[in-house]
């Protein structure tokens, strides 16, 4: 996951800007579960920074002849936005899903993704302590989805090291996504979203240096470069752009209550790509966190 789009720049009419958001919600929500499944998948083939690393390579080139000479012609722009397109990097970019890919290690995929379910929960905080209003029935409903992903991680499943990157990954997520709320309206979409993955791949450059010189390289095969093709062009550029679009449109909390149905995905696609078993504490979980997503997408207010 990492930068993208924070500031649509299409119009869109008051009364289809919240199905247009949400339809953007539940893309970038769909596809990223697939990049768990990669992560876990990939766990013993390819080093957790190097995925992470030639992920955002793939991605970059996807998107530089969108963005590359927006994002020239912007440098001024960006110059003057330094700070903030850093910490976008940094949190969207080199960190979250690097962390992801050290979970997937040790942690299934389908406990990664419900373990994930915690970051609208952090997005809602973050916009609360920002001022925005959320509602007695939203917050409601973040409570019930946050019940469901504690229970899973303290003790209704079995722990393993890998939670706790799970955990660090959702903090990140959550804090890049509030971040993009806040950004400047004047940033272009895709030179925006190219110039976060350029930097991002730089802030990369040394601790990948570092992982060929400790781990060495690992082999091009079609069971690696096809996965990391899709984690580069799908679950980056372009769901990293719909999810932007998407919190334009409607916000971090409510495009975050979209992304509740993010373990349910994970649990079907590492159950016939993986083989992974969902139990019943895991079902018990997930029902808790869609009991949360009907209850909080339901509300206006």
């Amino acid at each position: 996951m990492t930068a993208v789009l924070h500031r649509t720049t299409t119009k869109t009419t008051p009364s289809t800007a919240p199905l247009l958001g949400l339809a953007c919600a539940a893309l970038a929500t769909v596809v990223w579960s697939g990049s768990f499944v990669t992560s876990r998948g990939l766990h013993d083939s390819v080093p957790p920074i190097q995925h992470a690393f030639w992920r955002w390579v793939i991605a970059l080139l996807a998107v530089a002849p969108f963005g590359a000479r927006q994002a020239w012609r912007q440098r001024a722009l960006f110059r003057r936005h330094a700070r903030y397109v850093l910490l976008a990097s940094f949190l969207g970019v080199a960190v979250y899903n690097t962390l992801v890919n050290q979970a997937g290690l040790t942690t299934p995929a389908a406990t990664m993704g419900m373990i994930m379910a915690a970051s609208p929960v952090l997005m809602a905080l973050f916009e609360r302590l920002g001022g925005a209003r959320l509602g007695v029935r939203r917050t409601t409903g973040l409570l019930i989805a946050c019940a469901g992903v504690a229970f899973l991680v303290g003790g209704g499943a079995k722990f393993s090291p890998g939670d706790l990157w799970m955990i660090a990954a959702a903090c990140s997520f959550a804090g890049y996504s509030a971040l993009l709320r806040r950004g400047p309206a004047e940033l272009g979409g895709t030179a925006f979203l190219f110039t976060t993955f350029l930097t991002g791949t730089v802030l990369l450059l040394p601790v990948q240096a570092a992982s060929v010189a400790l781990q060495g390289g690992f082999t091009p095969t079609p069971g690696t470069v096809l996965p990391l093709l899709y984690v580069g062009v799908a679950s980056s550029a372009i769901a990293f752009f719909a999810w932007n679009k998407a919190i334009a449109l409607i916000g971090a909390t409510r495009a975050g209550i979209v992304y509740y149905l993010q373990p349910v995905c994970v649990a079907v696609l590492s159950w016939a790509v993986l083989g992974e078993t969902t139990g019943r504490p895991q079902l018990l979980s997930m029902g808790l966190i869609l009991g949360g997503v009907v209850l909080g997408a339901a509300s206006r207010s």
